[in-house]
């Protein structure tokens, strides 16, 4: 029996980054970069306000709120007239003269001889004439030409993950288009003469077809771009050519419903021609039976999954998740764990890495993480408590008894929401 470390080393070592493509920035969200974005103009591109306010001379407003008096003691007000007003998006030219203003908007282009921007509440915000309350320095709320980026600067670089910062700093050095590594294409396969698809009434011994639409789904959500092949019959001849056309046009195929016992071997000899595929024991529960192999002329990593879909949905979260991750660029391909206290006792399988599903709280007062186990203890098959589930409670080979208040390692599942 494989540890699943062993097996999780041997599929994540098949994971290779699709080809690069060149894509719309406003497609590239969640993508890997593959190019240095180089610059090619400065970022801002010319001087420009910070704030709304006044643009001034900074020399013109250093007496602001001293304490200043003319010759019969009493005090003198610093004023400037305002001739003129600059709005964001401005293209025509102004000239400030010494001891002038001008009303500018935040992001409008700063008037020659122009060094600094009063804010509006350093002043009594007047029209004509302004009061001036607080002086300002040369370049106060003042945006400079390369304040941000320089020509010649990398605004992305080659393997940053492309999140809404760095769509936001492509749009603003010019680039309307950007080289990255696509989402992996993986295809779902259902095999099971007893599945019916969802928009027919099963008949005596049918099931719905669950594990193509889950599996689906659960691959979308680790970032691939998925096509659900849906039901596929066992029938030799059909099958290869439905997995070799898949092969073609996927990084990734899972198939589902098709691991131990005389069905497994049906499904390996018709796909012998492709590559091998191996049916492991892994020290795992639920989902200890599964097959793994690197099919067709790419060596496209091929899973085989358990019907029953909550060890379906375990195998895909513990293997085939962390190898979309690590194609996606992911530096942590794994869920995040913590610890956590139970608050109901557990019993595991000895020998096996337990996954267990469960809801992960928080205690108000501690701020300790608690977790409550969902469904009867080695009940594999009860989909509607991984519905219910928010994480997955992870125990250890060599343990089988789990006491309450015991910690335990958890990992976090997707967040509903």
């Amino acid at each position: 029996m494989r540890s699943v470390e062993d097996q999780q080393i041997k599929v994540t070592a098949a994971a290779v980054a699709p080809r690069p493509v060149r894509v719309a920035i406003s497609e590239a969200q969640g993508l890997l970069c593959a190019e240095d974005v180089v610059t090619e103009n400065p970022l801002p591109g010319f001087d420009q306000a910070a704030i709304d306010g006044y643009a001034v001379r900074s020399v013109d407003v250093q007496g602001a709120g001293a304490d200043i008096r003319d010759e019969e003691g009493e005090p003198i007000d610093l004023t400037l007239p305002v001739v003129g007003e600059v709005a964001a998006g401005s293209r025509q030219p102004i000239r400030l003269q010494p001891r002038q203003s001008v009303r500018i908007d935040t992001g409008a282009p700063l008037p020659t001889l122009a060094d600094a921007v009063l804010p509006l509440d350093f002043t009594d915000g007047g029209r004509a004439r302004i009061k001036i309350y607080e002086p300002v320095r040369s370049g106060d709320y003042v945006r400079r030409v390369g304040d941000d980026v320089q020509p010649g600067d990398i605004a992305v670089r080659a393997g940053t993950i492309i999140g809404a910062a760095q769509v936001g700093l492509l749009a603003a050095v010019g680039r309307d288009k950007v080289l990255v590594h696509p989402r992996p294409r993986l295809s779902v396969i259902s095999i099971g003469g007893e599945l019916v698809d969802v928009d027919r009434t099963p008949g005596p011994g049918q099931v719905y077809d669950v594990n193509s639409y889950a599996l689906a789904a659960a691959a979308r959500d680790a970032g691939a771009d998925v096509n659900r092949v849906g039901i596929v019959s066992a029938d030799p001849n059909r099958l290869r050519d439905v997995v070799e056309g898949q092969l073609v046009r996927s990084e990734v195929v899972v198939i589902a419903g098709a691991v131990g016992g005389w069905t497994s071997d049906q499904i390996r000899e018709s796909l012998a021609g492709l590559g091998e595929l191996t049916i492991d024991r892994v020290a795992m529960h639920p989902g200890s039976v599964q097959g793994f192999g690197r099919l067709g002329r790419d060596e496209v990593p091929t899973f085989l999954l358990p019907s029953n879909p909550v060890g379906a949905l375990v195998v895909f979260e513990i293997m085939v998740r962390p190898l979309i991750r690590i194609a996606l660029g992911r530096r942590h391909p794994m869920r995040r764990m913590v610890r956590a206290r139970t608050i109901m006792p557990i019993t595991s399988m000895e020998g096996r890495r337990g996954y267990m599903r469960a809801q992960l709280m928080r205690d108000e007062q501690t701020g300790e993480y608690l977790v409550q186990p969902l469904g009867a203890n080695g009940s594999s098959h009860l989909l509607s408590t991984l519905a219910e589930a928010n994480s997955l409670i992870v125990i250890d080979p060599e343990v089988t008894e789990v006491r309450t208040g015991d910690e335990v390692q958890v990992a976090f599942l997707a967040q509903r929401g």
